[in-house]
């Protein structure tokens, strides 16, 4: 009995140094190596983007130097200004994808919403069928159904060419944000719907009320993919957008490599602010996007 109670008595300064530190060393990760794996991936992914800031600083002489000079002998700060002024008028060009963009993603969470709910929720005959040929939607392209998308839409000038953006971005969208959501709805347990019905909740209600809040991540996650795919199309603004003033981002950039003048310095300083909108985007939502994203792995 003396020694039980001794034993129980034992405290942690009781444990020999060596044991402690042994321990502790196993337990804690290793600071330094996350660090530098941590550095290494931001530089390997912001490269780029330090590569067409300090491209845009440059002359158009720089620019096509050979050797090329690595960086500007004078920053020409005022080609920011030059581009902003410009005939290409980014101003009215980020103001067009903003709207093509925002509006595409709206209206394939207003379908895919309830869709994605529905695919999850009921099983009804050629279910999988379905989700399937949804899927295959996802192979379309603007590109390859250019010559339909000009016949189809070639009457629809001034601004709503931006509605046929809208709709063509948000159907070639569409697809790929049911699937994704409906993995998300059909996460949710059944029982907590049936719950939900059990106090007075309509379905509706029980989607809105009970089921959005629980796949937030997941509808976070498609509005990322929406957005992003929508700001970069390219096709179909080309093939449809006559007007310059209502040319989005994409389609305006190219313009400044002429045909006998090619300013690439311009060209790598729009780039750059084409840019800034989508990195608000995910400063804004980027704790809810890492969920969406890691949803499935954590229990």
């Amino acid at each position: 009995m003396a020694t039980t109670a001794t034993a129980r008595r034992r405290t942690v300064k009781d444990v020999p140094l060596e044991h402690t530190l042994k321990g502790g060393i196993h337990k804690q990760p290793n600071l330094i190596g996350v660090a530098l794996g941590s550095a290494a991936i931001v530089l390997f992914f912001g490269f780029p983007y330090l590569l067409m800031f300090i491209t845009s600083l440059k002359t158009r002489l720089e620019v096509t130097d050979i050797p090329p000079a690595y960086f500007p002998g004078n920053p020409q700060w005022s080609n920011y200004v030059e581009v902003w002024s410009s005939e290409v008028n980014p101003a009215s060009a980020l103001l067009s994808s903003v709207v093509i963009a925002s509006g595409a993603t709206l209206l394939v969470l207003l379908i895919a919403t309830p869709a994605a709910y529905y695919i999850a929720r009921f099983r009804f005959p050629g279910r999988l069928v379905f989700l399937l040929l949804v899927l295959c939607t996802q192979m379309l392209q603007p590109t390859v159904l250019g010559v339909g998308l000009f016949q189809e839409f070639k009457g629809w000038q001034g601004h709503w060419v931006w509605v046929a953006l809208i709709i063509i971005n948000g159907t070639f969208n569409l697809s790929f944000a049911i699937w994704m959501m409906q993995a998300f709805f059909a996460s949710i347990p059944k029982e907590i719907d049936e719950a939900a019905q059990i106090d007075g909740l309509g379905r509706l209600e029980t989607m809105f009320r009970i089921s959005l809040p629980l796949v937030w991540p997941g509808i976070v996650t498609a509005i990322i993919f929406v957005f992003v795919n929508s700001w970069n199309e390219y096709a179909a603004a080309l093939i449809l957008v006559r007007d310059n003033s209502l040319q989005p981002l994409t389609v305006a950039m190219p313009r400044f490599l002429g045909l006998y003048v090619q300013d690439w310095q311009y060209l790598f300083t729009t780039a750059l602010i084409a840019v800034v909108p989508v990195i608000i985007l995910f400063g804004f939502i980027e704790k809810r996007l890492i969920g969406g994203l890691t949803a499935g792995a954590v229990k």
